[in-house]
């Protein structure tokens, strides 16, 4: 990766898209930003207003419309691309209808020459990666998605909103499919180094902790996308800054831990499936898996996440 020019191509330019492109100017995040779209003109007039807020921020960010051959010396191709999700839609009903659109996407960036890393946000998005790994041939650790990253992030704004605590300090995990099998291994939860379980009942807080709350919250995590969804039609915010924050731990050579979906390789007894769990992020994509130490009860959820996922997997390529 050259230390000089950090350059990510983005396809699609719809709102997830856009979002992620708006927050990677705010926080400067690249160096230079391609935007490809199967509606060019669509995304020259989202590189136009782009450009136009350059005198507003701290970035010299050069950003354009461009086509897939732009995408040969890129760091990042980014894949926001896909239909839509429908108001009671799960992510896996999107399936079908988006395999085919990866299809016309991977194979002419993979053409283009490009050896860089590609990160996918589309849904079902393990599924996506998992595509886009096999169309591409690239190496698992460089074909990452955004699994349950913004899921992670959702599930410390609550714990913090309800222990009290900056949820930086909060350090818990959603793992699984992102979606409706994902679950929070709650054996792994601690503010600080102090595990989470071990608060319940605890007199010094000003609201004792409960399994209960705990599991209300796990729930509310899981069902956010549909409660939004249901109210604003898409989300989009989020999901944008989660993308940035996967960006730029790959672009700064991070070795961060963010919960992305990567392919297991015998990792928690599993293996040939894409899911979300915490990873070591740098700039070769996947450093390592980090693997939790997972109660029984946890690693059979993570199973039955996992097997979800392949029965959904087969048939489609």
């Amino acid at each position: 990766m050259r230390a000089d020019k950090r350059k990510v191509v983005l396809v699609g330019t719809g709102m997830v898209g856009m979002s992620y492109a708006y927050s990677l100017l705010n926080q400067n995040a690249c160096d230079e930003l391609v935007l490809i779209d199967v509606n060019k003109q669509r995304a020259e007039g989202e590189a136009m207003d782009l450009n136009h807020g350059l005198a507003f921020s701290s970035s010299n960010m050069k950003i354009y419309a461009g086509e897939y051959r732009d995408c040969r010396d890129a760091d990042i191709v980014v894949i926001c691309a896909g239909v839509a999700q429908k108001p009671g839609e799960t992510r896996l009903d999107l399936l079908k209808r988006n395999a085919a659109v990866f299809q016309s996407i991977v194979e002419p960036v993979a053409a283009s020459g490009f050896n860089g890393i590609f990160l996918v946000a589309t849904n079902p998005v393990d599924i996506m990666t998992r595509i886009t790994c096999e169309l591409s041939g690239f190496n698992p650790r460089r074909v990452l998605g955004s699994g349950t990253a913004l899921d992670t992030a959702r599930l410390r704004y609550l714990l913090g909103e309800y222990l009290e605590v900056d949820p930086r300090n909060v350090h818990a995990y959603v793992i699984g499919e992102h979606g409706d099998s994902e679950f929070v291994p709650w054996s792994q939860a601690m503010v600080a180094t102090k595990p989470i379980l071990e608060l319940c009942g605890d007199g010094g807080q000003s609201a004792p902790v409960c399994q209960d709350k705990l599991d209300e919250i796990e729930t509310e995590v899981r069902e956010a996308a549909y409660k939004i969804i249901e109210a604003k039609k898409a989300t989009y915010y989020g999901i944008g800054m989660a993308l940035t924050r996967i960006t730029k731990a790959i672009l700064g050579d991070e070795h961060s831990v963010l919960t992305v979906s990567a392919m297991l390789r015998g990792d928690y007894g599993q293996r040939d499936v894409f899911i979300g769990v915490p990873c070591i992020i740098n700039q070769n994509g996947i450093q390592k898996v980090l693997t939790l130490s997972l109660t029984d009860e946890e690693k059979a959820k993570l199973g039955q996440s996992c097997d979800t996922l392949r029965e959904s997997f087969e048939g489609i390529l």
